[in-house]
């Protein structure tokens, strides 16, 4: 085999595609790419390493400038990364972009991770650098990772992280729980993301009516993957017990005057200071999550 010709013939047949049809350029691209990653790898392993120099001059004459070993070197470590069959349905839709930027991180569950997060959430660059920098994948329970490396079906808490990043754009050392809730719903898209998948924005302060008293529920939320309402109470403390109790009064109230039958049961969420395991532990209610947060 001709594998200089291969290679340059699959450049030239993926230019011209380029030009005409933008609609899927990029996965063309990442295909082809992921061929020429394999030819390389043959032909590294027949002729040596210095065969991907000798073909990266000849190719950046006769293809284009941008086709140098560094290139060269990063589509055979496509091949190499993603050869397994594992990755067969994964790596056409990801974008050669956010493919350069998983291909370092060695680990093959937190790379399929975000692989799987950067299709779901059609994640930019900029997006998927950002969520590896905040170390999404390493604040998941080590239960939930294996459930997601095994396929198993998740629930809701699965993918709330702990703990949970909320930027402190003012810089306050001491927080209250007014100002926890002002960085929050100035930053609603990405609390949203650090609770996980489908989860909407209702209203902040909800009011409700307990006996001739009224109530507010500090951040009411809707989850449309598990079909329920969502409770978020903020605390700038340790998780107490009064604090459970506090919540599930708030998801019973939920449960029986807003929710309807074909929708699941009510979820809490407590966003504290400090976490108690314990406290958590002897809860009679699972549907209560405790997640302490992070200022940065």
């Amino acid at each position: 085999m001709n594998y200089y010709n291969e290679i340059k013939n699959k450049l030239i047949d993926n230019e011209t595609f380029e030009k005409v049809k933008d609609y899927s350029k990029e996965r063309n691209r990442v295909e082809t790419y992921f061929e020429i990653g394999r030819l390389l790898s043959e032909a590294g392993s027949k002729y040596g390493e210095s065969v991907i120099d000798k073909y990266s001059q000849k190719l950046m004459l006769e293809v284009g400038k941008k086709y140098d070993s560094r290139t060269l070197r990063s589509m055979r470590q496509l091949y190499i990364t993603f050869k397994d069959e594992i990755w067969k349905p994964v790596v056409s839709k990801l974008s050669w972009t956010n493919l350069l930027i998983l291909m370092p991180l060695k680990n093959k569950n937190k790379m399929y991770y975000y692989a799987t997060q950067s299709i779901i959430y059609n994640l930019s660059k900029r997006q998927l650098k950002d969520r590896i920098k905040e170390k999404e994948y390493e604040r998941l329970d080590e239960k939930i990772k294996n459930k997601i490396i095994t396929h198993k079906k998740t629930i809701i808490s699965d993918y709330i992280k702990n703990p949970i990043i909320i930027k402190n754009k003012y810089n306050t050392e001491e927080l209250s729980e007014k100002v926890l809730k002002k960085l929050i719903l100035e930053d609603i898209d990405k609390f949203l993301i650090e609770l996980g998948d489908g989860f909407c924005y209702i209203k902040n302060e909800y009011k409700i009516k307990l006996g001739d008293r009224y109530n507010y529920i500090d951040v009411l939320l809707y989850n449309i993957k598990y079909r329920c309402y969502v409770v978020v109470e903020l605390k700038v403390t340790e998780l107490k017990k009064e604090h459970i109790g506090q919540i599930m009064i708030y998801m019973n109230y939920i449960n029986k005057n807003i929710k309807t039958i074909e929708e699941d049961n009510t979820v809490g969420i407590i966003i504290c200071k400090q976490d108690d395991k314990y406290t958590i532990k002897y809860c009679s209610d699972e549907r209560i999550i405790a997640r302490k947060y992070e200022l940065i």
